[in-house]
């Protein structure tokens, strides 16, 4: 935590237009930390957050620990997949595009 607020700190003194984060673990408290603490001495610079592994929180609680942008990153491509592989199912199965296309 030390390490990554030491370069968010710096980024900003030179100028950074925001600071992006981004955590693994599947709980939210490292980012909420992070924001609780940069904030603390950065009012100002945007806090960009990336949510991949952890989905509890919400936009609104982010932003009241000082969050400004949500890139949800992975949650399109998750929920896209099974269409996909259900379509390469009919394409395979018909030997043809006919039976999925949509138009």
């Amino acid at each position: 935590m030390d390490d990554a607020l030491e370069r968010a700190r710096a980024f900003a003194a030179a100028g950074a237009d925001g600071i992006m984060i981004h955590s693994r673990k599947k709980d939210p408290a490292e980012i909420v930390e992070f924001c609780d603490k940069f904030r603390a001495d950065d009012k100002d610079t945007p806090i960009v957050v990336v949510l991949s592994s952890f989905n509890v929180i919400t936009d609104e609680e982010l932003a009241e620990h000082g969050v400004n942008i949500v890139i949800y990153a992975n949650q399109l491509t998750r929920s896209a997949f099974p269409a996909m592989q259900k379509t390469t199912g009919d394409i395979l199965r018909y030997h043809r595009a006919k039976e999925v296309d949509l138009g």
